[in-house]
């Protein structure tokens, strides 16, 4: 973030740490743009710690299709059919050899017992990467952007969860002639940077430079020097309000994850913001799932697409689960397992 190119040239560095237990390091250097540092977030954090191997979402996103949408049911014989739509950001799928290349890769990973095939969708799947509408109940449930204090007693959530509240967002112009310092205070999780990041890109903000320290008692601390598009400073006080009022909430929940009832059926939806690029949250799916299973919770049928709302698009998983399982869902301590673990999986906790 804000270091110059002097020869064109875009180097990407990974350097070992000396023992173990230190950390890598991964040096950037790139021409500047709005939102390079939430990019660079996104593809970092598309990775995790490590690669699953078994992993679709993971085999896909290398060769550069994007999931439109996603349907999983399950046959009557146990086997899962599972239906992904997706684009190809290189336009080439329509040819035989970018074809092979995509079963060969499905292959290496899946093996020969499972079977696969590639289809066009036509034109009258335009708009399917709309899920099916949700209830109005359900929507406001998901979407809205705040929770009461009640409920984080009533819900019995972790403590992480209770100390996301305590998020401290400051802005300050008296410090630098012509940057304006972005102080952040929160408690550490999984993604927490590349939220910050996603959401002044959201806003057009550049960043300059910044201070990103090591966890302290579970805490986090950001300062950050950013500017306007224009590069003038943030003096405005309604978009400094703007600002801070959305970092608070993509802090506090930056993952929405409820239970409720389909029918006779529990289903359990988790929604996450699609940036403006058009760009939605990495591995988020296979959190969920992997939470799932630790869970000994089958899922009877999944769908992923997008929601919309008046102000921004969302990616709603939405997971129908099979009652046959050791969690009593038909009570509220047995929805508010699934919602915590779900939860402190996709927060890293």
């Amino acid at each position: 973030m804000g270091v110059p190119d002097d020869d064109n040239s875009d180097t990407v560095i990974i350097q070992k740490g000396k023992r173990g237990e230190e950390p890598n390091v991964i040096t950037v250097n790139c021409p500047d743009k709005t939102g390079l540092g939430c990019d660079i977030c996104r593809t970092i954090l598309d990775f995790g710690l490590h690669i699953i191997k078994g992993d679709v979402n993971e085999v896909l996103s290398e060769l550069e299709l994007t999931i439109q949408r996603v349907k999983v049911t399950r046959t009557p014989d146990g086997h899962a059919v599972d239906l992904f739509f997706i684009t190809d950001n290189l336009e080439l799928l329509h040819t035989k050899a970018r074809q092979d290349e995509t079963y060969e890769q499905l292959r290496a990973v899946l093996g020969e017992s499972c079977g696969f095939e590639l289809q066009l969708a036509g034109p009258k799947y335009d708009n399917l990467q709309y899920i099916s509408s949700l209830p109005p109940s359900v929507a406001e449930e998901l979407f809205r952007c705040k929770i009461e204090d009640n409920e984080f007693h009533a819900q019995a959530l972790s403590s992480e969860m209770t100390k996301l509240k305590k998020a401290s967002v400051t802005i300050d112009n008296s410090l630098s002639p012509g940057h304006t310092l972005l102080q952040i205070s929160c408690i550490d999780h999984k993604g927490f940077l590349y939220d910050i990041m996603r959401t002044l890109k959201d806003f057009s903000i550049q960043i300059s430079f910044g201070r990103f320290s090591p966890v302290n008692k579970g805490q986090r601390e950001l300062d950050l020097f950013i500017r306007q598009k224009d590069g003038r400073k943030i003096v405005d006080p309604e978009k400094q309000d703007a600002i801070c009022s959305r970092l608070k909430v993509e802090m506090l929940h930056p993952l929405r994850v409820i239970i409720t009832n389909r029918g006779p059926d529990t289903e359990l939806l988790v929604a996450n913001p699609i940036e403006l690029s058009g760009n939605g949250r990495p591995r988020v799916s296979y959190d969920v799932t992997l939470a799932l299973k630790n869970l000994g919770i089958c899922i009877f049928s999944a769908e992923i697409g997008r929601h919309c709302t008046t102000d921004r698009d969302w990616e709603v998983c939405r997971f129908l689960l099979d009652d046959n399982c050791n969690t009593d869902m038909s009570t509220m301590v047995g929805r508010n397992r699934i919602v915590d673990k779900v939860r402190r999986t996709l927060m890293g906790w």
